[in-house]
């Protein structure tokens, strides 16, 4: 049987050839009545698009960006499973650009952009930037963006995340339940919304418990582990915690690399929690209570939505934010023994 293509399909149902292609696109513009006819039909002629040919008549690139500051995290390589899962369905690309935390990295690859070598981008931004007038020209451009996790509140487009302050507040709450009394915070870089809310979680749960809490229980780490760990040892041998709530994983193990060198024990002398999705959480000794971000469904979310404003062309993204909850998972890092 010779393949069906859209033309055919339009003559077949009397319609033009952009109705029928905007049906089978989904795009808002076409009615529910005439988006069935042309889907039953082209499912019963066993229809296949081109990908190649559609993206050449539309001069695409099927193809787009994921800005993330690190592939360390297993936070981010969950939200890449989710993404990909979601362009390879739509028969989409994905290019990844690391910018390692670096804001002139982070520059570079937006003007990258510029060219036309994708059609959207999904962006993380990165912790040293505090200036977004790349990611503004881009917007002005038209090129559709989506913030995930890493937001830029600036900017009017759609941001995914998950309930930072409200999950530090319920992970501070629950290590002041374990019985601690002086809890310091590993804090991520306080240019980033992330790391805002996630501190005022931190302090808004403190106050409300009554705790003392001062600037000298909270080390912004920079991401360099050596230093790290430097700055949280002289924090514990001056203010003697007991117990740690770490922004990021990679806080948590610096904390417990410091306890082994101190010869502080966890549970007992430091209690331990932190937002994470390590697979290993259970598994290291003792095994580490966390907050744990749905980073496979916010992935998948962010990419859904940029690919269905791909398809409508004249749908700009929504200045919304779409807030997925975190789950805290008790484990023995925080246990009363």
């Amino acid at each position: 049987m010779e393949p069906v293509n859209i033309k055919k399909l339009a003559q077949l149902l009397n319609l033009s050839i952009a109705t029928v292609s905007k049906a089978l696109r989904d795009s808002y513009d076409i009615s529910k009545e005439t988006k069935e006819k042309v889907v039953a039909l082209a499912n019963e002629l066993n229809y296949q698009p081109n990908p190649h040919a559609s993206s050449l008549r539309k001069h695409k690139s099927k193809t787009i960006a994921v800005i993330i500051p690190e592939i360390a995290n297993n936070y981010f390589t969950l939200a890449i499973n989710g993404i990909e899962s979601v362009a390879q369905e739509k028969g989409y690309h994905v290019l990844i650009y690391l910018t390692h935390e670096d804001y002139k990295r982070e520059v570079a690859f937006a003007r990258e952009l510029f060219n036309g070598r994708v059609d959207g981008a999904l962006i993380s931004v990165a912790g040293t930037t505090t200036d977004y007038t790349h990611f503004k020209n881009l917007r002005d451009k038209g090129l559709p963006i989506v913030f995930f996790d890493r937001v830029c509140d600036e900017i009017d487009t759609l941001k995914v995340t998950t309930d930072d302050f409200e999950s530090s507040y319920l992970a501070t709450k629950h290590l002041i339940g374990q019985g601690c009394k002086k809890i310091t915070h590993f804090a991520i870089s306080s240019k980033l919304s992330i790391g805002n809310k996630r501190k005022r979680g931190y302090l808004q749960a403190m106050a409300d418990h009554h705790l003392p809490v001062s600037d000298s229980l909270i080390v912004e780490c920079i991401n360099d582990d050596d230093r790290d760990i430097e700055m949280i040892e002289e924090l514990f041998r001056r203010e003697k915690p007991d117990g740690i709530f770490a922004a990021v994983e990679r806080y948590a193990m610096d904390g417990y690399e410091v306890c082994s060198r101190l010869n502080l024990r966890i549970p007992q002398d430091v209690k331990v929690l932190s937002f994470s999705n390590l697979r290993i959480a259970s598994f290291l000794n003792p095994s580490l209570t966390t907050i744990t971000q749905p980073a496979f469904d916010i992935g998948k979310e962010a990419a859904a939505r940029l690919l269905n404003n791909l398809e409508k062309k004249h749908a700009p993204l929504a200045n919304e934010s779409i807030v997925f909850k975190s789950s805290l998972i008790q484990r023995a890092s925080t246990s009363s023994i």
